[in-house]
């Protein structure tokens, strides 16, 4: 049967539950609530198809970084579609040549630029990378490099390679055995591990740790260690002082590359124009997506310094060339979108406005760390999460029931909350939030008051 060329909202509702596969939910509950059909977005807040207004306390999916509704970036979008819509990089264009330019210059080294369309994808760029890199400069006779360690809890994208570095069991299920050679060690995770230890102890635990795990495997098998320097959607996990620069001299040491997965942390998130910035340690390769464009195009970039791709160089017909394409990666109109979100980010102050204004939501949720049931809150910028457990003392997370309670409760208040779902099994409870960064004072009030009371129904609740 042909649909409606304009359906009403039963109709699309029907439309729904019949045609479109949602994801991370369990569509049984649809066929009598279908989900809600977004309309409509301006600044912080997003309208749905009857008319409800909810202020976006996740940015989307962590990416709407400027805010809704930029006629800007529409008609920078409309300006490069009419002039030139598609080219691929086999050849170039003038928006991809001063992205990747003005990407670098805000890095501050030379190196190169590899763009795709999504988080995934750029961190399955840089696995690539990192392994042909040690097949071409690897001495004579030496067994391949290979091998990826990354950290529990951490996020690294849902595509076969992305998934095995993911240290995320419950994203893993059911589709294991996965890529080989992608290895795990513990995160720095001080509120469950630290132990009492003063912060420069349990960082050299940490340390200690990966650097085991690299000579039990033999460092000359490891290709790269991938790192998000703040751990996102694994629960908010802000690493202790001095552990990036540990990570650094660990691989400079074994002659292992560092890749740092800016996907959530980048373009102002943090406080900083990248997450890394706070510790000012470089890494050889980088991966953004996200909030490159602020979502309103889908674009990603894998950024490596210029003595790893000096390593691709040789002579027309030889295999050292990356052999790595993506159709539809860095397309005019994406990279222009992605030009322009950024000016935006830089003439508005947008990094430092983040700063500010986490800091301030930052107070506004410490409060909470007073109800029996929050255990934890921390986080850098717009980028932040609070720990539910059942009790302080034995830190046991809180059951699903209470988690899902708190979210609707946020909901029927018309906020929009995260939290790490299909993660760590029993360990899905640390509520996420990360507003665009456009958030204001009244908001970030807004979004902390209705926490308050959300969470205070746990305590009455029992």
């Amino acid at each position: 049967m042909v649909a409606s060329l304009n359906p009403n909202r039963t109709d699309l509702g029907k439309m729904d539950t019949e045609s479109l596969w949602h994801a991370m939910v369990q569509h049984r509950p649809f066929s009598e609530k279908p989900p809600k059909c977004m309309k409509r977005g301006v600044g912080c807040h997003v309208t749905d198809a009857e008319g409800v207004e909810y202020l976006d306390g996740v940015s989307g999916l962590w990416c709407v970084n400027v805010g809704y509704g930029r006629q800007e970036l529409a008609d920078v979008a409309y300006e490069q579609m009419v002039e030139l819509a598609y080219s691929p990089l086999t050849m170039s264009h003038e928006p991809g040549i001063r992205l990747a330019h003005k990407l670098l210059a805000l890095l501050g080294y030379e190196g190169k630029v590899f763009f795709s369309t999504s988080g995934s994808e750029a961190n399955e760029t840089a696995f690539k990378i990192a392994r042909q890199y040690h097949a071409q400069t690897a001495a004579a006779g030496s067994g391949p490099r290979y091998k990826v360690i990354s950290r529990y809890r951490g996020y690294h994208g849902h595509t076969m390679g992305a998934l095995s570095a993911t240290a995320q069991a419950e994203r893993k299920l059911k589709y294991e055995p996965l890529v080989p050679g992608f290895l795990h060690v513990s995160p720095p995770y001080a509120y469950r591990f630290g132990e009492g230890r003063s912060e420069a102890v349990y960082n050299a635990a940490c340390l200690r740790e990966l650097e085991q795990t690299i000579l039990y495997e033999g460092a000359e098998s490891v290709a790269a260690v991938i790192v998000e320097p703040i751990i996102s959607g694994g629960g908010v996990i802000v690493p202790p002082e001095g552990y990036l620069r540990g990570v650094r001299e660990i691989c400079d040491r074994t002659g292992i590359l560092l890749i740092y997965d800016e996907v959530v942390n980048g373009f102002g998130r943090t406080g900083r124009m990248f997450g890394h910035q706070h510790w000012g340690v470089q890494p050889d390769m980088i991966c953004f997506a996200k909030g490159l464009t602020s979502g309103y195009m889908p674009l990603s970039a894998t950024v490596v310094k210029q003595p790893v791709f000096e390593a691709f160089m040789g002579e027309p017909g030889s295999d050292s060339h990356f052999r790595h394409i993506s159709t539809y990666g860095g397309t005019p109109v994406c990279t222009a979108v992605g030009l322009r979100n950024i000016e935006i980010l830089e003439r508005e102050g947008l990094p430092e406005r983040a700063a500010e204004m986490g800091d301030y939501l930052l107070g506004r949720l410490q409060e909470l760390l007073d109800h029996p049931n929050v255990g934890d809150v921390r986080g850098k910028g717009l980028l932040l999460g609070i720990e539910l457990v059942k009790d302080k003392e034995s830190k046991t997370p809180l059951e699903d029931a209470g988690m899902k309670a708190v979210l609707k409760q946020c909901m029927d208040h018309q906020v929009i909350i995260g939290r790490n779902t299909n993660t760590i099994p029993g360990f899905t409870n640390v509520l996420i939030l990360c507003p665009p960064l456009v958030v204001t004072r009244e908001q970030a009030d807004h979004l902390a008051d209705t926490l308050h009371k959300a969470i205070s129904t746990l305590h009455a609740r029992g």
